[in-house]
């Protein structure tokens, strides 16, 4: 299968990516930072294309970070059962005042293993794409959740691939506590902070060193399951009438991670950051 590619230089950053990646870009900007809004306040769709700018890691725990700026399409569909947002593409099995439950989409980047000091000789990482249901329950939250403290637990199975091969990896859980406020009109936000579970097939995949690929300063090591560390992720976005802006701050601590002594960790800290702008070119008329 023959993947196109492209590759772009914006001052001190350089856009190399296959379509892979760049469809990874997507799933990433659409999941972290297009924030929904109220539906009914809004066209029941939107469809826009922007352009995103983001410092991100290798991999968590890599002590390697990379800057690119990253075309992505905006979309938003504010449908009854199916909907995108910033929570990927999902659909509500069930809602209520204070439980919702849905299936959700999230994705993790590739890493070229040739430009990677740790992983230099070893085979690539392929983009993920994790899906799965996800429960959230509402503490507390005004009558239209404009605001609102809720616990979310997303279970999801993870699958790698480069659009030519597929490779099913094993479970991630990432239960978080979050709080988003939602303004008419304004600045809208949210925080998420949590702990993540794996399984040893999950850790195994970013995280072994099989005795082929093992070197004197990188000796073999077989990774566990269980777990994975913690996240702290905070987001802020704004719809204007013909565009939208949004940023978001990912921290990630690998402190009491069942991974932590493979030689592949060389940084027990990584912070992902992220700027977009989109266009939006096309609306329904219906809300």
């Amino acid at each position: 299968m023959i993947i196109p590619s492209i590759s772009v230089r914006l001052g001190t950053l350089t856009l190399g990516m296959q379509l892979h990646q760049i469809l990874f870009a997507s799933a990433l900007v659409a999941y972290t930072l297009v924030t929904d809004a109220r539906a009914g306040e809004l066209p029941r769709w939107e469809v826009g294309l922007g352009i995103v700018g983001l410092s991100t890691p290798d991999y968590r725990g890599s002590d390697q970070q990379r800057g690119f700026f990253l075309p992505f399409p905006y979309i938003q569909y504010r449908g009854d059962v199916l909907k995108i947002d910033r929570e990927g593409a999902h659909g509500d099995v069930f809602t209520s005042n204070y439980v919702k439950l849905d299936l959700s989409i999230n994705a993790a980047p590739p890493v070229k293993s040739g430009k990677n000091g740790a992983r230099s000789g070893m085979p690539d990482i392929d983009p993920t794409i994790e899906a799965g249901p996800s429960l959230q329950i509402f503490f507390a939250h005004n009558g239209r959740h404009e605001r609102a403290w809720s616990l979310r637990l997303p279970l999801r199975t993870v699958i790698a691939t480069d659009l030519s091969h597929t490779q099913r990896i094993g479970w991630l859980f990432a239960p978080s506590l979050n709080f988003d406020t939602r303004g008419h009109g304004e600045w809208d936000f949210s925080a998420a902070v949590g702990p993540l579970y794996a399984t040893e097939n999950y850790h195994d995949y970013y995280y072994e060193v099989p005795l082929a690929y093992a070197i004197v300063d990188r000796p073999a090591y077989n990774a566990r399951g269980g777990h994975s560390g913690s996240r702290l992720t905070l987001t802020a976005s704004r719809r204007f009438p013909t565009f939208w802006v949004g940023a978001f701050v990912r921290y990630d601590r690998l402190s009491g991670a069942v991974f932590v002594d493979s030689p592949l960790v060389r940084k027990q800290e990584s912070l992902m950051v992220g700027v977009g702008i989109a266009y939006i070119f096309s609306e329904s008329k219906r809300h």
